[in-house]
């Protein structure tokens, strides 16, 4: 007996281990990201943005031009990536994060293999735990919270084996990986323990495993739903040459990001694919309680704001499909989701004491 739990908590400090040595490789990702936008090219961001806005002013001398002996030349207009919806712009996708160039690409795929390394010592650190623990490794928000950030970089990555071209999520995502890591293991840290008796049940890999890959998708698509804003907002200004102009530090960031349509139209796919998960995770959340309270609903704080949750993608996806409620009004309705996503999580399991509260164990 006293072999298995000196075994138990060497795995458990191991797991402490490789979760810090994760967030030092993180960290090294992060610079990497950085440096990934600060040395792309800014001339051929600054062309790009050149030709939208020459566009927006004359849209058809953008195609043509006089040359000095009376010719006629074509010149070759922006390529344009998404069909933005009737009514909107339609306006070419950023280079991306490295501007095209190939000092800039040289650390972004630095950056992505320093967070592919980060990522397999993260997910070590997650198994560990779960074999100190012997049992499912997300019985408490330390443990949530851990492996939400591993299953969020996780779906990054497949991403990009998928070609995806979201290599401009690498730096907001492993910001907020950091962040997350970090009050996990300060704040949130709770030592390897058993759980509480309603959690003994084979539902709790069900369950909470599905809770977690929502919410780790639905954080990708609400990053890409706030760049969106600021995206949407750039090209306003930039059709509208009687306006403000932005600077040239906006210019070379959103510059370089995908369209307004084209993180629109991402957005809204992760969130429409993560829908029917997130619903089935209330379902099984109901079946669960129905075995372990003897009731499947009881308006307990926990299985409200999962409803609430619930009800508020459900209008986002629904606004979608409503001519008046497209774009800025829908991205607003979208982050307002995910924040209830949040409350659900942060808010009611530190201040709010329900039979879901786990945040001690």
């Amino acid at each position: 007996m006293n072999i298995a739990a000196a075994a138990n908590e060497t795995l458990a400090h191991n797991s402490n281990v490789l979760v810090y040595s994760a967030m030092a490789v993180y960290t090294l990702a992060f610079l990497a990201y950085m440096a990934e936008w600060v040395f792309g090219s800014r001339s051929k961001v600054g062309r790009t943005a050149a030709a939208l806005t020459s566009e927006a002013r004359t849209p058809a001398a953008a195609a043509t031009r006089v040359d000095r002996k009376g010719g006629t030349a074509v010149l070759e207009r922006p390529k344009v990536v998404t069909k933005a919806a009737p009514g909107s712009r339609d306006v070419p996708d950023g280079p991306g994060a490295a501007g095209g160039t190939e000092k800039g690409d040289l650390y972004g795929r630095i950056a992505v293999s320093l967070t592919v390394l980060a990522w397999a010592l993260h997910v070590a650190g997650v198994v560990a735990r779960a074999l100190s623990v012997e049992r499912a490794p997300w019985g408490n928000m330390y443990e949530f919270s851990t492996t939400f950030a591993a299953v969020a970089v996780g779906a990054y990555l497949v991403l990009l084996v998928l070609k995806k071209k979201v290599r401009w999520l690498g730096l907001p995502l492993i910001t907020t990986v950091l962040l997350d890591l970090g009050l996990a293991v300060s704040v949130l840290y709770t030592a390897s323990d058993q759980l509480v008796p309603a959690l003994h049940s084979y539902w709790l890999w069900i369950h909470v495993s599905c809770a977690i890959i929502s919410g780790a998708v639905l954080y990708l698509g609400a990053v890409s739903t706030l760049l969106f804003l600021f995206r949407d907002r750039y090209e306003a200004k930039r059709a509208d040459p009687a306006g403000k102009q932005p600077g040239a530090f906006a210019t070379s960031v959103l510059e370089r990001l995908p369209s307004a349509a084209s993180l629109d139209k991402f957005a809204y796919r992760i969130n429409a694919t993560v829908f029917p998960l997130w619903t089935f995770t209330i379902i099984a959340g109901a079946i669960w309680a129905g075995a372990a309270w003897g009731r499947y609903w009881g308006w307990d704080p926990k299985e409200v704001w999962s409803f609430i949750t619930w009800v508020a993608y459900a209008a986002y996806l629904h606004a979608r499909a409503t001519a008046g409620w497209k774009g800025r009004k829908a991205a607003w309705l979208g982050l307002i989701a995910f924040a209830c996503y949040l409350f659900n999580y942060y808010g009611v399991n530190i201040f709010v004491t329900g039979l879901h509260s786990y945040a001690g164990v």
